[in-house]
């Protein structure tokens, strides 16, 4: 995994090399859901996966997915909302999640989830979470803005379980995301000397929100709020 190319994600590569080293990949048809996991899906490919599916939520994800997938056979991205695919049921071997799932549409997400995945499916799931129950309203100001809603840390589990998933492995990749924020200042800076004037105040409310983000855990204490947990769960349907 040495000289792959960099996943912009909480949770990193750490994710997938924890999925590689859980999961059965090849021959297996996968769904990966969420923007930023082009080297996902290349890499399920490589490892011989039978069909591999990338759906997103919103049409500039799906534009930026196109570009980065151009040049891989068999990969086409999709724009679906994650609560309704137009899956069928029982179609997926594996259906893979990183940081795409921590919203308040969590539950429903779950449900088409479970529709979709084979009895004894795998999902591999990464969530952000909240490190302890209670977090200071400088922290629930971050979530609000992102639209999430993070479990507690010590509940995740209880939270799958009690939906019919049973937990195969899980880790605490909190650790990545010092990585994650310092790169987002660093691309913003980058990004913001590149744009024009016009395309400036077209994104001036992302930049500004991201760039928020990004201070509020590195500078201003959210690291002690804030973490990143993988779960890996097999789906019992019966």
């Amino acid at each position: 995994m040495k000289n792959e190319k960099q996943i912009h994600l909480p949770g990193g590569r750490d994710q997938l090399g924890f999925t590689l080293g859980n999961v059965k990949i090849k021959d297996q048809s996968i769904l990966i859901i969420g923007s930023g996991c082009e080297e996902v899906a290349k890499t399920f490919i490589r490892e011989g996966a039978s069909k591999v599916e990338l759906i997103v939520e919103d049409y500039e994800s799906l534009m930026n997915s196109n570009m980065l997938l151009s040049e891989a056979d068999g990969l086409n991205p999709k724009m679906m909302d994650f609560e309704f695919t137009d899956f069928d049921e029982n179609q997926f071997d594996l259906v893979y999640a990183q940081a795409s799932i921590s919203t308040e549409k969590r539950n429903r997400i779950l449900k088409e989830i479970r529709r979709i995945l084979k009895n004894e499916g795998i999902l591999s799931v990464g969530e952000i979470v909240k490190l302890e129950e209670f977090v200071p309203q400088f922290v629930q100001d971050i979530f609000n803005m992102s639209e999430l809603d993070p479990l507690c840390c010590e509940k995740i589990e209880k939270f799958y379980t009690d939906r019919n998933f049973e937990i195969i492995d899980n880790q605490d990749y909190s650790k990545t995301l010092k990585e994650y924020y310092s790169l987002n200042l660093k691309k913003l800076e980058e990004t913001e000397d590149e744009l024009g004037e016009n395309e400036k105040s077209y994104y001036k409310k992302i930049i500004s929100q991201l760039s928020h983000q990004s201070k509020v855990y590195l500078k201003q204490g959210g690291d002690q709020f804030i973490g990143f947990y993988s779960l890996i769960a097999k789906v019992n349907k019966r």
